[in-house]
C-alpha cells in the first residue's frame, strides 16, 4: 500500500516559481522605497517566548487569546510562540541589542506571520508582512512621515481605491477616563451586547466599538466618544498630524471608531483600506505605542509603526492586471557532443562571470528539441554549439525575441553580441 501523499497545512500557502517573480519584484520595490526614507533592514527569529506577546499585545486579545501558535520546548519547557505581529519582536531585538543608546531609529523587516485563524481570501494561518517601526521619535512628524510614505508606495505600486482613516486615542490618563464612562453606558445596554461584546466589557471595551454587528451599530455609534476626554496635549498632537496630511494632499477620514486590535496603541492610529478585498479591505494598519517599550522591559522611549499585509497587496495589484514577470533569463546554452558539451559549460561560465543569466541545457536530447525549450524560457538569445562550432572556435547566436537572423559569432566577440541585443 503506498503512502497518501502529504498536502502543507491548511492556511499554509506554497509560492510556486510563477507567482514567486511578482513577490520577488515586490520585495525589490518596497526595499528600495523604505531605504529612500532612511529605514534599515532587521530580522527577528520565528520563535519567541510566549511572554513577549502577552505582555506586548495584551492577554484579552484575539490575537492571545484565540490566535497564537504556542507550544512547549520539548527540551527545557520554555513557552514559545510563532510570532503573530513583528513589532514585539523588534521591540525585543531593539532592547536587547542596546540599538536606542545612543540614537533613534529607523526599522524595517519583511517574513512571515502565524494566526490560527480561519483561512478566507486575503487572511492566512501564515502570512506575511512588511513591517515599519521608528523608535526614540516622540513628535507628530514622524506619524505623518510614515502616512505620507505609504502614499508615495501606493502610487509607485500603481494601487488605487485605497482610502485612510485615522483616529487619536489619546494617552493612558484619558483613555482610562473613557474606559469607565463607555463601561457604565454598555452596563445599561447590556442586553443589546452580543455574546462577544459581553465578553468584552470588562477586559477590553473598547474593541466593542469596532464590533462589525449590525444589531449593534447604533449602539455604539451612540457611545461615550474618547475625543471628548482627551488632553491638550493629545489633541494638539493629531491635529499637527493633520495638518502634514493637508499640506501634502493626503485625503483621510477621521474614523472615531477606529481602535485597532492591540494594546500598545496610544495617540495617532490609522489604516489604509480598500471596498475591493470583501470583509479583508485593511492592507496596512499601524500606529504610535509610546509605552510599549517600557512595558516589555526598557526605559521609556516613543515608538511608531505600521506593517502592511503582502499577500492582500499582491491580490490587489493582480485584481488590476498586473501580471506575474517571467525571471529575468539573457541566455539559453544548446549543445550535443562531448566537445560541444566542454565548450559550453566555459562560454556559459565565462558570461556569468561577467553578470549574465545564463541557463545552460542539461539532460540531453537533440537540437530541436532543445532550441524548443529555448523558446519557452524567456531567453533573449540562444547560443547553439556543436562539432562545427568547436573546430570553429565559434558558436552559433540567434536572438528569440527580435526576430533576428541566426549567425555564427566568435568566442572573443559573443559577450558584445548579447549586450548588444538585451540594452
Amino acid at each position: 500500500m503506498s503512502n497518501p501523499t502529504l498536502q502543507a497545512v491548511k492556511g499554509m500557502n506554497d509560492i510556486l516559481p510563477d507567482e514567486a517573480q511578482l513577490w520577488l519584484w515586490f520585495e525589490d520595490t518596497v526595499r528600495d522605497w523604505l531605504e529612500g526614507y532612511g529605514y534599515r533592514n532587521i530580522r527577528m527569529p520565528l520563535v519567541e517566548p510566549t511572554a513577549l506577546f502577552k505582555r506586548a499585545i495584551g492577554e484579552v486579545t484575539d490575537i492571545v487569546e484565540k490566535e497564537m501558535y504556542s507550544f512547549e520546548d520539548s527540551l527545557n519547557g520554555d513557552q514559545l510562540t510563532l510570532r503573530p505581529e513583528g513589532t514585539a519582536s523588534c521591540v525585543r531585538a531593539v532592547l536587547q541589542h542596546n540599538l536606542l543608546y545612543n540614537a533613534p531609529q529607523r526599522l524595517y523587516y519583511q517574513g512571515q506571520m502565524f494566526r490560527h485563524e480561519r483561512p478566507q481570501k486575503g487572511r492566512y494561518r501564515q502570512f506575511h508582512q512588511v513591517g515599519v517601526e521608528a523608535l526614540g521619535f516622540a513628535g507628530p512628524d514622524i506619524d505623518a512621515e510614515q502616512i505620507v510614505m505609504c502614499a508615495r508606495l501606493w502610487k509607485k505600486l500603481g494601487i488605487r481605491d485605497v482610502a485612510l482613516q485615522i483616529n487619536t486615542l489619546g494617552d493612558a490618563a484619558s483613555r482610562q477616563r473613557h474606559r469607565e464612562k463607555l463601561i457604565a453606558y454598555l452596563e445599561q445596554h447590556k442586553e443589546a451586547l452580543d455574546a462577544e461584546a459581553q465578553r468584552r466589557l470588562y477586559s477590553n471595551p473598547l474593541r466593542i466599538l469596532d464590533t462589525k454587528n449590525p444589531a449593534m451599530q447604533e449602539l455604539v455609534s451612540a457611545a461615550p466618544k474618547l475625543m471628548d476626554e482627551l488632553d491638550e496635549d493629545a489633541l494638539m498632537h493629531f491635529e499637527a498630524v493633520q495638518a502634514i496630511l493637508r499640506q501634502h494632499g493626503i485625503a483621510y477620514e477621521i474614523n472615531t471608531r477606529l481602535v485597532r486590535g492591540l494594546d500598545y496603541y496610544n495617540r495617532t492610529v490609522f489604516e489604509w483600506v480598500t471596498t475591493r478585498l470583501g470583509a479583508q479591505g485593511t492592507i496596512c494598519a499601524g500606529g504610535r505605542f509610546d509605552g510599549l517599550i517600557e512595558q516589555i522591559g526598557g526605559k521609556p522611549a516613543p515608538a511608531c509603526g505600521f506593517a502592511m499585509g503582502v499577500e492582500r497587496l499582491l491580490a490587489l495589484l493582480q485584481e488590476d492586471g498586473m501580471q506575474n514577470p517571467s525571471a529575468p533569463l539573457d541566455v539559453y546554452v544548446v549543445h550535443q557532443g562531448e566537445q560541444a558539451q566542454h565548450l559550453a559549460w566555459q562560454v556559459a561560465e565565462t558570461l556569468r562571470d561577467e553578470g549574465l543569466k545564463v541557463l545552460l541545457h542539461c539532460g540531453g536530447g537533440s537540437f530541436k528539441s532543445q532550441m524548443k525549450k529555448a523558446d519557452g524560457s524567456a531567453a533573449s538569445c540562444a547560443i547553439i554549439i556543436g562539432d562545427d562550432e568547436v573546430l570553429a572556435n565559434a558558436v552559433m547566436f540567434k536572438p528569440l525575441r527580435s526576430g533576428g537572423e541566426q549567425q555564427r559569432v566568435g568566442l572573443d566577440g559573443l559577450q558584445q553580441k548579447i549586450r548588444e541585443l538585451i540594452k
